[in-house]
Formats: C-alpha cells, sequence, structure tokens
C-alpha cells in the first residue's frame, strides 16, 4: 500500500514552532492554567497525557477555550478504543509510545496526525509504513541524536519527534540533526504543576522556543 497518500502532514502550528510539550498532571483539569503560560510563551503543540486522570472528560472544553490559538493532542495512547476516544473528543493529534499499525489507522482514517512511539528501527519504519506523520524516537535520551543520521540510511525519507528527557541542549541537537519536531516534558515544565511560576514556565517556552528556531536555521542553512 502506497501510505504517501494517506499519510497526515504535521498541524501548521507544529510546523511553525517544532516544539511539542507534554503534560502530565494529577488531574486534567489542572492543564489550562499551564497551557496558558506555554502559549504565552510562543509554544502551541500540547500533549495530554493519559497518564493523567479526566483527559477525555476535559478535552472537549480544552479544544474550545485554545481553538487556533494552540493544537491539543491526546498522547499516551496504547490502544484502538484510547485513540477513537481522543478523536471523538476533538483531539488535534494522537501520539502513543508504542507501535501499532491499528492505532495509525484509526489517525489516518480520521485525517489527524499521528506519532507511533519505538525505538528500534524495526519499530520505527512500521510506524512509518503504516502511515504515521512522523515516528516518535522513544525514549530518545537512551540513543542520542546520531541515531536518526543513522536511521536514515536505510530509510531516506523517515521523519522523526524524540521524546523522553528531551532538555534544551538536547532539543537543539535534535533539531540540528534533522528531527521534525521535538517532545518536551519536565525539563520544560519543571514545578508547573507544583504551585510553581507561570511566568518562570512562559520563560522556559520562549527560551526554547528561541534555541530550536536558531537550530532549525542552521540546519537549513
Amino acid at each position: 500500500m502506497n501510505t504517501e497518500k494517506i499519510r497526515t502532514a504535521p498541524g501548521a502550528l507544529l510546523r511553525e514552532t517544532p516544539i511539542v510539550a507534554v503534560l502530565r498532571a494529577r488531574h486534567a483539569s489542572e492543564y489550562a492554567p499551564v497551557i496558558d503560560a506555554l502559549v504565552k510563551g510562543g509554544i502551541t503543540s500540547i500533549e495530554l497525557t493519559l497518564s493523567t486522570a479526566g483527559v477525555f472528560e476535559e478535552l472537549p472544553a480544552l479544544r474550545v477555550r485554545y481553538g487556533s490559538a494552540a493544537d491539543v493532542g491526546v498522547g499516551t495512547v496504547t490502544t484502538v478504543e484510547e485513540a477513537e476516544a481522543a478523536i471523538a473528543g476533538g483531539a488535534g493529534f494522537i501520539v502513543t509510545p508504542i507501535t501499532d499499525p491499528q492505532i495509525v489507522a484509526a489517525a489516518v482514517a480520521a485525517g489527524i496526525p499521528v506519532y507511533p512511539g519505538g525505538m528500534t528501527p524495526t519499530e520505527l519504519f512500521a510506524g512509518w509504513k503504516a502511515g504515521a506523520t512522523a515516528v516518535k524516537i522513544f525514549p530518545a535520551s537512551q540513543v542520542g541524536p546520531g541515531f536518526l543520521k543513522d536511521l536514515r540510511g536505510p530509510f531516506p525519507d523517515i521523519q522523526a519527534v524524540p521524546s523522553g528527557g528531551v532538555g534544551v541542549a538536547e532539543a537543539v541537537e535534535w533539531i540540528r540533526a534533522g528531527a521534525l519536531a521535538v517532545s518536551v516534558g519536565g525539563p520544560l515544565l519543571g514545578d508547573a504543576f507544583k504551585g510553581g511560576n507561570m511566568d518562570e514556565l512562559t520563560a522556559r517556552a520562549k527560551a526554547l522556543v528561541t534555541a530550536v528556531a536558531g537550530a532549525r536555521d542552521e540546519a537549513k542553512a
């Protein structure tokens, strides 16, 4: 099957700013102030992880709240049923830590971007072949940016988003290596869900956006 005809392109906001903020909290009702701070700092692709309670309940309201200002997707999807629930709730994209062609197919059928996770070339190519928008290299901290160059030896067209242990320095190196985008959680969020200062979160977001933009310019040069 020619997956190039069905592969969904990344969202416009991710193409503009290639950073996905990965959010984990005690409950999804805590998300809005943190998303506000991230969007103010220029990070507009937001992944709500299903390891947080209440995501499906809060998702529709969050989609309405941010409209075109943020692309709100759902991550840590591990079953087709979860993917379908996320799609029904209006998720802008799907992220999964595993490679399950059925999850990819569900997102492709709905016409939304999907990022299946994997570590080995076999897993990553399986996700790409199934029609992934890009594959999620996870956990990225275990391989490093040089892995992407090696992966593109046999798979020159594959697009990838590293996730797991990616901080500002790592994000810059991954973008320089040709990653489509970077997925950043703890190093960006810090204490945001533990009473942290939202202005400081916005400042970290701005710094990351600036660093990644500079790295992308270098990669294009």
